[in-house]
């Protein structure tokens, strides 16, 4: 216990301290293979019963969390559309009714894909439903976000470039263990793709029923890498996007968006929105417009805590994707700034990076280089999911001054909001099977650390911090 306290306070140390030295991790880790789990595994399992419901995944289902989108797939014929469910298990007093639709890719036919919209929910509640008929039914539950508020805790984890390997499976496992209430997902879903023909469909349904177990119970935020866009001229499939767009909805009518790849949710005290890097971005194009809207409507006063979703990183000093998102920066990293956002999470590179406060924005004498800026967001990678592509391990030397913290190993991130001026931060890298909290800070709030009232809540709200993470350390 004395021990857990000295760490404590050696953490909280550091997280007051002004040093800016970056560190570039020496660990690296190749768990297992960088291969698919084969097709007989367990953890892709077909679930028992005629024509039963699988693949189920649920997403937030409007602006302020008072809904999900509740996904499944029916192999055999299209079913039941309705949803039953209710305020406790057994006892499903309520029914939501969906759609069913199903496609074609190649000479690969989808089964039966159920959506359906459970909507006017309670706050803060934990609903049971059920799917299916006679002996296939399934049941699951989910629990709903507070109330929007500004001091409204609440405990994102944050996966990209998942994939459907070992690695893959140890992330997802590691994941469940964090607590996480709702998964920020940054691209590249099941690496289908990377197959051929018919087989390109059937790793699509192998990765829906892998991601089930968490993805049936928690809320999923969507947003499509270059793994989803799948563009096959061989096949004759030139349509981008195609097996993503029929299987992962989003909200994206909520917030007046015109393409479900980019959209914003609030969810307790966060606004999130999320990017689509492999669509247009420039100047009067949809995307462009839709966010230059978004920004103005963000409310710091009800939802302090602003959260960019992307997949190709802004800032990355991995030999693998290098620049790759410089274009993007260029258009909207004045906009971060400009509007405080206090982090933007991305994927792409298969390694994890953490920025400091930085831009590279132009200077008054007409300079362009990345300089300290307490304005700007700070930019994380979290590619590491796990899939069969492998670590990128070859860092740019020097390190360069804008980054913090890399290390080219598998892992997830948890984001957990305290109050309107505080959230803490872990990456947790995967090691011999265990989870390991790697790089730990406390992330202070961009509104609200720049705001005059935070003068009157900073000590309120700081003793309240640390008497929380005393309290984990302790285990009470």
């Amino acid at each position: 216990m004395l021990v857990q306290l000295l760490l404590l306070s050696s953490v909280l140390l550091t997280f007051v301290s002004s040093g800016n030295a970056g560190v570039t991790s020496a660990f690296t880790r190749n768990q297992w293979p960088s291969v698919d789990i084969p097709l007989d595994n367990e953890v892709f399992v077909v679930p028992k019963g005629y024509n039963a419901p699988q693949q189920v995944h649920i997403t937030q289902g409007d602006y302020d969390g008072k809904a999900v989108i509740i996904s499944w797939v029916t192999a055999d014929e299209p079913g039941s559309n309705k949803i039953r469910y209710g305020l406790s298990e057994g006892h499903y007093d309520l029914t939501a009714e969906g759609t069913v639709q199903n496609y074609t890719f190649y000479n690969y036919k989808s089964g039966y894909i159920h959506q359906c919209l459970v909507d006017g929910l309670q706050y803060d509640t934990k609903y049971y439903y059920e799917i299916g008929d006679g002996d296939s039914k399934r049941k699951f539950w989910f629990q709903t976000p507070p109330e929007i508020n500004p001091d409204a805790s609440y405990k994102f984890g944050i996966i990209g470039d998942l994939g459907q390997t070992f690695n893959s499976l140890s992330t997802l496992e590691h994941s469940l263990q964090t607590g996480a209430q709702t998964i920020l997902f940054v691209g590249d879903l099941s690496y289908a793709d990377r197959y051929d023909n018919n087989d390109v469909g059937i790793r699509w349904d192998s990765w829906g029923r892998f991601a089930e177990k968490s993805a049936a119970y928690r809320p999923w935020i969507w947003s499509a890498g270059n793994h989803e866009i799948e563009y096959f001229p061989h096949l004759g499939e030139v349509t981008p996007f195609r097996n993503y767009l029929y299987r992962y909805p989003t909200p994206y009518l909520a917030s007046k968006s015109s393409s479900p790849l980019w959209y914003s949710v609030r969810r307790a005290s966060a606004h999130i929105i999320v990017l689509s890097s492999y669509s247009p971005f420039v100047k009067y194009t949809p995307q462009y417009k839709w966010l230059d809207q978004e920004f103005k409507n963000v409310d710091r006063e009800k939802t302090p805590w602003l959260i960019v979703l992307m997949h190709s990183p802004i800032y990355n000093s991995n030999d693998a994707h290098f620049m790759e998102g410089e274009s993007m920066r260029v258009v909207f990293e004045s906009w971060f700034c400009h509007y405080k956002v206090d982090v933007v999470f991305a994927g792409h590179v298969h390694a994890y990076e953490r920025s400091y406060r930085i831009s590279n924005l132009f200077r008054s004498n007409g300079s362009s280089h990345t300089v300290a800026d307490k304005s700007a967001p700070i930019y994380i990678t979290v590619g590491d999911g796990g899939n069969q592509e492998g670590l990128a391990n070859k860092f740019r030397d020097p390190q360069p001054e804008y980054s913090a913290f890399r290390e080219a190993s598998y892992g997830h991130s948890t984001l957990e909001i305290m109050n309107r001026t505080h959230a803490v931060y872990h990456w947790n890298r995967n090691d011999e099977g265990k989870k390991i909290q790697t790089d730990t800070f406390v992330l202070h709030n961009q509104y609200w650390g720049n705001n005059r009232r935070r003068r009157k809540l900073k000590k309120n709200h700081l003793h309240s911090v640390i008497s929380d993470l005393r309290n984990r350390a302790l285990g009470l």
